[in-house]
C-alpha cells in the first residue's frame, strides 16, 4: 500500500486504487497549518490515523518525514505516476485560490518574525559595521601620521570609538539570539561563525539541510567558482577557517579538521532544527577524540 499526502488531502492507495482518504476540511487556515507542519517535517494526526489499522512495513511512503510510519522509497514509479486533483475531490477554483493565498500570507508574516532573519540581518550589520571601522581606522593612521593632526582628527577617534562600543551591542544581541534559536550550534562553532553559517546558507533550517561538503566551503563561493573555471586547488574551507580549531592547526591538518568540524556543525544544527535536544556535550566529547586522532596520525 501507498500514503500519498496533497494539501487537500491524505490517500492509501492499494493495487492503484484509494483504499482510504481522509479529506482535509474546505477550510484554509486548517489547510495552512497542515502545510508548515508539513514543511517543518512533522506527520498530520490524518496520516496517523489513516495507516493505524495496518502494519508499517505494509506502507510505502516517498517522503522523509514519513518514515516513522512507512518504508520511505523516494523512487517508486507509482509515486511519480499517480496524479491526485483537488477537482476532483470537491475543491473550488475560488476555494483553492483563498487557500493559496492565505498560505503565502501566513508564509510571509512567519519569515518576517523569524529569528533566523533578525540574526542574518545583524551579522551583515556587524560585518558591515567592521568593514566601515577598517576603513576609518586606515584613514586615522594616514591622518595622524601629518604633524600637528590632533585637533582636527579627534573627530574621527571619537567616531571609530562609537562604532566599537555599538559593535559590542550587536555581538551581544547575536549571541543572545543564537543562544535562543541555536545553542547546540552556539556551543560548538561560537555564536558569530554560526550566525555567519546561517546568513550563508539563508536560514537554520537551511543549513541542516546542508551536506557537510558545502558546510565546509560556505562562505569561499569565490574561490570555488575560480577553482571550477580556472583549476588550481579547491578551496578547504571557508567561514569555518574562523574557528580557531582550524586556524590555529598545522596547515596540513586542516582540510580533515575543516571536514570533520562541519560534520559535528550538520549534527548541531539538525538538533537545534528538529529536535531540540542539547546534544552539544556528545559533540564536543566526540570531537575532542577525533581531534586528537587526527594531530597524533
Amino acid at each position: 500500500m501507498y500514503l500519498i499526502t496533497r494539501w487537500f488531502g491524505t490517500f492509501l492507495f492499494e493495487k492503484g486504487k484509494i483504499k482510504e482518504k481522509i479529506l482535509f476540511l474546505n477550510d484554509e487556515k486548517k489547510i495552512a497549518k497542515n502545510i508548515q507542519k508539513i514543511n517543518n517535517f512533522g506527520i498530520l494526526d490524518e496520516e496517523k490515523r489513516i495507516v493505524k489499522n495496518f502494519n508499517r512495513n505494509n506502507i510505502i511512503v516517498n517522503e522523509k518525514r514519513l518514515g516513522k510510519i512507512g518504508k520511505y522509497c523516494e523512487d517508486d514509479d507509482f509515486f511519480k505516476n499517480t496524479n491526485l486533483n483537488p477537482f476532483d475531490f470537491g475543491f473550488s477554483k475560488d476555494s483553492i485560490q483563498k487557500i493559496m493565498y492565505t498560505i503565502s500570507s501566513d508564509q510571509i508574516k512567519d519569515d518576517l518574525k523569524s529569528i533566523d532573519l533578525q540574526i542574518i540581518q545583524m551579522i551583515n550589520t556587524l560585518d558591515d559595521f567592521i568593514q566601515t571601522k577598517n576603513l576609518l581606522n586606515e584613514r586615522y593612521e594616514h591622518w595622524n601620521s601629518i604633524q600637528y593632526s590632533n585637533a582636527r582628527i579627534d573627530p574621527l577617534k571619537k567616531f571609530i570609538l562609537s562604532i566599537d562600543t555599538e559593535l559590542s551591542k550587536i555581538e551581544s544581541l547575536i549571541e543572545k539570539d543564537m543562544n535562543n534559536i541555536a545553542p547546540n550550534l552556539t556551543k560548538i562553532i561560537g555564536p558569530l561563525t554560526g550566525a555567519r553559517l546561517i546568513s550563508s546558507a539563508g536560514s537554520l533550517k537551511k543549513l541542516s539541510l546542508l551536506p557537510a561538503s558545502t558546510i565546509q566551503v560556505l562562505g569561499a563561493e569565490k574561490a570555488l567558482f575560480r577553482y571550477k573555471k580556472e583549476g588550481g586547488k579547491p578551496p578547504k574551507h571557508g567561514i569555518i577557517f574562523q574557528n580557531n580549531l582550524i586556524k590555529n592547526s598545522n596547515r596540513k591538518d586542516r582540510g580533515k579538521i575543516a571536514r570533520l568540524l562541519s560534520n559535528k556543525i550538520i549534527l548541531a544544527a539538525r538538533a537545534d532544527t528538529f529536535t531540540k535536544n542539547d546534544i552539544s556535550r556528545d559533540i564536543k566529547k566526540d570531537l575532542k577524540n577525533r581531534l586528537n586522532e587526527i594531530r597524533n596520525h
